[in-house]
């Protein structure tokens, strides 16, 4: 949990930018997952995406997301509400497949290891890849709730 907090501050501190970053690496790396974008589906280019808006304010939406885990994360049911909140917007209004929280999670952290390298022990890089697990355990847990099992075609 302090590892979490120590570390997370540090990102924090310039999660616009890193948030970015994250993207697109995982759009570069996943392209497919563009597809839920309409905003931002035909940006090609991580120059282009670099400059777009609303690549910028999700970003921003993520890191936001994060961070309320990490400030929630003494209290189990508060994490499951946020994660809840999270999985339930992305399964009904956004119909996005959850095999992109797993990728997005390694990619996340990816870029918090190469960022913060010197804040990244393998302590920290453990306890982060426990809670990325843990994120997408719920985040999938929602999904769940709502039958996405029986209603996807992946």
């Amino acid at each position: 949990l302090v590892l979490i907090r120590q570390t997370w501050s540090r990102v924090f501190s310039c999660c616009e930018d890193v948030g970015v970053r994250v993207l697109i690496r995982f759009f570069s790396k996943f392209p497919s997952a563009k597809q839920y974008f309409s905003q931002f589906r035909h940006l090609q280019e991580p120059q282009e995406m670099q400059h777009s808006s609303q690549l910028r304010q999700h970003a921003r939406r993520v890191m936001g997301a994060i961070n309320s885990v990490v400030e929630k994360l003494g209290d189990p049911e508060q994490v499951r509400s946020v994660l809840a909140l999270v999985g339930r917007a992305h399964a009904i209004k956004h119909k996005v497949d959850p095999m992109y929280f797993q990728l997005l999670s390694g990619v996340i952290l990816e870029v918090f290891v190469e960022d913060y390298a010197e804040y990244f022990t393998t302590e920290a890089q453990s306890a982060w890849s426990q809670l990325m697990a843990l994120i997408c355990v719920q985040v999938l847990a929602a999904y769940t709730e709502l039958g996405w099992a029986q209603n996807s075609s992946v």
